[in-house]
């Protein structure tokens, strides 16, 4: 890998977390997690990060406001929703 290389590799990360910066340090987390495990129920996030379940709610909305997490229902139990990071 070129240093060329390595700096571009480096904007692109810079660039992929560029909408999360700005963001409470509980939605980092979950995003971080997120990044880590490809898809999380909200229940599963909680248990991951040990923040409280409410705390995870908002750390979800606030990603979902910024674009930085797709959601859709589980196919195993509609009342579940399955978090993806889309960054």
């Amino acid at each position: 890998m070129s240093t060329t290389d390595a700096v571009t590799a480096e904007e692109d990360v810079t660039d992929r977390w560029s909408a999360v910066r700005d963001l409470p340090p509980s939605a980092k987390l979950v995003a971080k997690v997120l990044d880590y495990n490809d898809t999380l129920t909200q229940s599963e996030l909680a248990e991951e990060t040990l923040l409280p379940p409410r705390t995870v709610r908002y750390a979800l909305s606030r990603l979902e406001e910024e674009d930085v997490v797709d959601s859709r229902f589980s196919f195993a139990d509609a009342r579940k929703r399955l978090y993806t990071l889309s960054v």
